[in-house]
């Protein structure tokens, strides 16, 4: 079984999210098939099939959130420090073409959000920095071609 890589925070937000889903979501469609039932004919009832879909994404979700959870291997990033990229760094670079500076934290997949900064360890460029230092130069293939990007900084917050 394949660990699943997160920070204490993204741990905490699938756990509300499940917990969301068990405890609202869930009740919640299941009432709506109940009254559904109780209009009649089944075969015919648009209520009752859109609620059954509901019921079906949710309990996927339920089950996709769970394995998640049962596979995580939390890393607590303010424990974690050195100079080298890892797990749980924020990394500011520089694109060495435009100039332009660049922070991200480099976190689970399912944490990724690039307008907060924070991308997945899968991603191109998480790859690319993973093990460099500050001063290292890496190149990132991105579908408009290769980009390069100086390490300013490592941070661990």
């Amino acid at each position: 079984m394949e660990k699943v890589p997160m920070t204490a925070e993204g741990y905490r937000v699938l756990d509300i999210q499940l917990k969301q889903l068990k405890s609202v979501e869930r009740p919640s469609v299941i009432a709506a098939i109940a009254e559904a039932r109780a209009h009649g004919d089944l075969s015919e009832n648009a209520e009752y099939h859109a609620a059954k879909e509901r019921q079906g994404w949710i309990e996927g979700q339920i089950a996709e959130i769970e394995d998640r959870i049962s596979r995580a291997q939390i890393i607590d990033v303010s424990k974690l420090s050195g100079a080298q990229v890892k797990f749980g760094a924020t990394v500011t670079v520089v694109d060495e073409d435009t100039g332009d500076e660049h922070r991200y934290q480099i976190v689970g997949e399912h944490e990724a959000d690039v307008k907060l900064g924070r991308i997945s360890i899968a991603s191109p460029i998480a790859r690319a920095l993973i093990s460099k230092e500050v001063g290292d130069v890496v190149e990132v293939n991105t579908p408009g071609g290769v980009k390069a990007y100086e390490i300013l900084k490592v941070e661990w917050i």
